[in-house]
């Protein structure tokens, strides 16, 4: 078996996907034709090119011009639906935690209400027809300030059911300083909530250390720069914090200028857990089961390798034990099945060349 099919067949978790950002160009197509007048093509070659970034800021604007057809609770539905079915079917994903951010959706109408419905329906038949668990990251859209951070914990507290695990801030660092959402962290942790906040992809390592000292921070989404500071990524290590790595995304978005330099084996080396992630995998021409064959060759990974950074997603999850017992379970299965040794906890850095 090739390492490729290895990892096609390999159950696995994901902890840092975007809800709209999965939207895949059937899925797009779909929703620009119920709504012509948004300005998205819903012919795919031209949704191809649609898709073609020339850096951080055209990929928000991208991004939110998809964001912009998600308009009335039956897209939501519909969304939510449709990228779990291809978590399940196309990349043998078991476990997902998807980021959300409610506040885009209700700001063209939809009341949150409506919104927790939709995500909750399609919840519950994911796990019923693909057998995929889903459970909710509810993020701040940086850009949009304090209001939207308040607008985003009231969601989150007031409508809040058993699958929301996370509360997360989003969208461009540059201009958005973390300080300004300390409060609606603490709160969101005080009530059981999980910090995931996305820092360093576009700004240095002080934004990590920000998401970390004032956020609370037990995941980082990206962390890119962390790199740039060994202060830093021993800090990480010590404290367990848990670096969300999402390589072809990063090239993508220019965070890194090629694959080659992507600092996910300095992460590694440096002792800090890192998991592999698509982030938005259709608006860069990803998959997971891609990143995870950039993350093997970046890493030196054979099967064994692979399937230990399958654990680490698993053990570094919000899921429940029962879930993460079962996937883990799947995981060792799906590996004996396949003729690769290991029983090995999530990799270390003498584990990985």
């Amino acid at each position: 078996m090739s390492l490729q099919d290895f990892i096609a067949g390999l159950p696995k978790a994901e902890l840092h996907v975007h809800h709209v950002g999965s939207a895949s160009p059937r899925i797009v197509s779909e929703l620009a034709a119920r709504h012509p007048g948004a300005g998205v093509p819903h012919d795919l070659d031209e949704l191809r090119r649609f898709f073609t970034f020339r850096d951080f800021a055209h990929f928000v604007e991208v991004y939110l011009a998809v964001v912009d057809l998600v308009r009335k609770p039956e897209d939501v539905r519909l969304l939510t639906y449709e990228v779990a079915r291809e978590m399940a079917e196309g990349q043998h994903l078991r476990y997902a935690e998807l980021t959300c951010t409610p506040y885009t959706s209700v700001l063209r109408g939809i009341a949150i209400e409506d919104y927790t419905e939709a995500i909750e329906d399609a919840r519950v038949a994911a796990e019923r027809d693909f057998g995929l668990v889903l459970r909710w990251i509810y993020d701040i859209p940086g850009e949009l300030g304090v209001p939207a951070a308040d607008a985003t914990l009231t969601y989150a507290l007031e409508h809040r059911t058993d699958a929301l695990v996370g509360f997360g801030l989003g969208g461009p660092e540059i201009g958005v300083p973390r300080a300004q959402f300390q409060h609606h962290f603490d709160t969101a942790r005080a009530a059981g909530l999980h910090s995931v906040p996305h820092a360093g992809e576009t700004t240095g390592p002080d934004t990590v250390w920000d998401a970390v000292r004032l956020l609370g921070a037990e995941r980082i989404g990206h962390g890119t720069s962390a790199a740039q500071d060994p202060a830093l990524l021993a800090h990480l290590a010590e404290s367990g914090v848990v670096l969300e790595v999402c390589p072809t995304s990063n090239v993508a978005t220019r965070a890194v200028a090629r694959i080659e330099d992507h600092p996910v084996r300095a992460f590694v080396e440096a002792g800090v857990t890192v998991t592999i992630n698509s982030d938005d995998p259709p608006m860069f021409a990803t998959t997971l089961n891609h990143d995870y064959e950039v993350a093997a060759g970046l890493l030196g990974l054979d099967e064994s390798g692979v399937a230990n950074l399958a654990r680490a997603a698993v053990e570094a999850s919000f899921a429940p034990a029962e879930v993460k017992a079962r996937v883990g379970a799947e995981i060792d299965a799906y590996v004996a099945t396949s003729g690769s040794a290991s029983g090995a906890r999530p990799p270390t850095p003498d584990q990985q060349p």
